[in-house]
């Protein structure tokens, strides 16, 4: 059996607590990439085991991601007693205990399943609030058949363009998030590919363009966009940066802007194929397929492929779509973010001015996204002026070339080696130092429970971290995390005394590098000497030379 990762028990155990302690239906957001799948195939295993005669049915809204997600279970759990529900699919297995359905199957016929105990929903982002939707006639059917039911949600992006949160406001679905892993993180941790987004020769000017619900209008969008000498220079450039690289993903505002940018790239000598809307069941099927074995270097996509789209070799994303939407923008890019033999990283072509817009993917939060796009004139992100990569506004040099931005007043900048492998988007670029002592000791909590406080020091200075081993909720998970993570063995300990007894586990990093993380804490990532890493956001204390 698959074992699940310390992120993905942790996000199962946050579930069980939200429920115990009475909650209505929680939210779980995990990055695209990082195995939503596998964590609901662990949902439903355990929930069977507790409730032997429990009925499920796993929501989603297209019939590639039933497919997914049925296979992932019984990859998981191979005895498991799973049907599918889906016209698209071709299978109504409405007497399984365990169902994967397609909403538009489903929407009314909760009846069908008779008391359902758990519902899950992938791809929560896409539920709306309003009850008269698909989603919200099956969950107020399957609540009058089981007022105790339970629901969770998954999704990489907890917010919509047309109503912000998914855990806020009137008419929200999600009680709460009741766990949230970062994109970030994951890629330190070596789970994610890493991004690095390039700052176009062009860019895409839309100015013009009227918007309606929030978003640009689509046809005036595609005549904006749609232009023969815009789309061969783009292509150029796309061929230029991947002519070296596996598997390549556009994203385009049309169905006339999507077959000009597939004919100017199969003019450069690259096969290419469209997916659409439009593209018929066999046919897609058959260029996916074709596509995940390398036959078809690239794939033009219009209003698909988005979300439900799983082919780890992707390692170039061309997103030719201005969009307000960061829900869309995040998606898009999660693309890419799957790890796959021979990948080393992703590169991102950014014409349509979203990382700009929006701030590095691994930024993008609920909290940035209620603040709206970035206004015009302004940015979220910088180009670095070394290699071009798009870097957070507040680096002071790119890992990726080692170049320093142009001080007004003086030479052209100092190019160097980069010491590490191309970094996360948004990260604060900031020296590795190498840890020479540290000690452990309990840091009083005052009022609360106490804290391990661990001491790292480096020639020339030094900062202390707390690890809240006593407290409860998301502090002990990350505490769970950097226990495992530093060596320590099972069980963890409970209390600060029992992990000073039990020191002597622990295994001392070699470097560490701290980062800004807002006005009060900073990211603190340490480095062993297999090239792990771990990264926590603490707040932090300096310590004298």
């Amino acid at each position: 059996m698959l074992r699940l990762r310390e992120y993905q028990r942790a996000a199962l155990d946050a579930l069980d607590r939200h429920w115990d302690q009475g909650g209505g239906p929680g939210l779980v957001v995990l990055p695209t990439g990082a195995g939503k799948a596998l964590v609901i195939a662990a949902l439903i295993r355990e929930w069977l085991e507790k409730a032997p005669g429990a009925r499920i049915c796993v929501l989603t809204h297209v019939r590639e991601l039933v497919v997914q997600n049925h296979g992932e279970l019984l990859a998981y759990w191979p005895e498991a007693p799973a049907g599918i529900f889906s016209a698209g699919v071709g299978r109504r297995e409405v007497h399984a205990q365990v169902v994967f359905c397609s909403i538009q199957s489903v929407r009314d016929r909760a009846e069908l399943f008779g008391a359902i105990d758990l519902i899950v929903i992938d791809e929560a982002h896409l539920v709306p609030r309003a009850s008269e939707t698909g989603y919200g006639r099956f969950l107020a059917a399957a609540r009058a058949g089981n007022p105790d039911l339970k629901v969770a949600g998954f999704t990489a992006t907890p917010y919509r363009l047309d109503s912000g949160r998914l855990d806020e406001g009137e008419g929200r679905v999600f009680e709460r998030i009741v766990y949230e892993s970062l994109v970030g993180d994951l890629i330190h941790q070596g789970f994610l590919a890493p991004l690095v987004c390039k700052a176009t020769a062009l860019a895409l000017d839309v100015s013009g363009v009227p918007k309606r619900g929030g978003d640009y209008v689509p046809s005036a969008l595609e005549a904006a966009v749609n232009r023969e000498w815009i789309t061969r220079a783009a292509v150029e450039e796309m061929v230029g940066y991947g002519c070296e690289r596996r598997a390549w993903l556009a994203f385009c505002a049309g169905l006339a802007h999507a077959a000009s940018v597939r004919d100017a790239i199969r003019a450069e000598g690259f096969s290419c194929e469209t997916v659409t809307g439009e593209t018929g069941k066999r046919e897609r099927d058959r260029i996916v397929r074709d596509f995940r074995l390398g036959r078809i270097r690239c794939l033009v996509s219009v209003g698909v492929l988005s979300t439900g789209f799983n082919v780890p070799e992707v390692d170039l994303i061309a997103l030719l779509r201005p969009t307000q939407s960061a829900g869309l923008y995040v998606q898009q890019v999660g693309r890419a973010l799957r790890r796959a033999p021979g990948k080393a990283d992703a590169i991102v072509l950014d014409y349509a001015g979203l990382v700009r817009m929006h701030g590095p993917v691994d930024a993008v939060t609920a909290r940035s996204v209620a603040l709206g796009p970035a206004a015009p004139g302004s940015m979220r992100a910088k180009p670095c002026p070394g290699c071009g990569a798009l870097i957070a506004l507040n680096a002071s040099t790119c890992e990726a070339c080692w170049v320093e931005p142009e001080p007004e007043e003086e030479d052209a900048p100092h190019a160097a080696t980069a010491e590490d492998a191309l970094p996360i988007l948004s990260e604060s670029i900031s020296p590795w130092r190498e840890v020479t002592g540290w000690r452990l000791d309990r840091g009083h909590g005052g009022s609360g429970p106490d804290r391990l406080e661990v001491a790292f020091r480096w020639r020339g200075g030094g900062c202390r971290v707390e690890v809240c081993l006593e407290h409860s909720g998301h502090a002990r998970e990350k505490a769970v995390l950097w226990w495992r993570a530093f060596g320590g063995a099972e069980p963890v300990p409970m209390s600060v005394a029992a992990a000073l007894e039990r020191a002597d586990e622990l295994e001392r990093p070699d470097s560490v590098k701290i980062d800004a993380a807002g006005r009060l804490s900073e990211s603190v990532t340490v480095r062993f000497s297999d090239g792990r890493r771990f990264r926590d956001l603490r707040r932090w204390g300096g310590l004298a030379a």
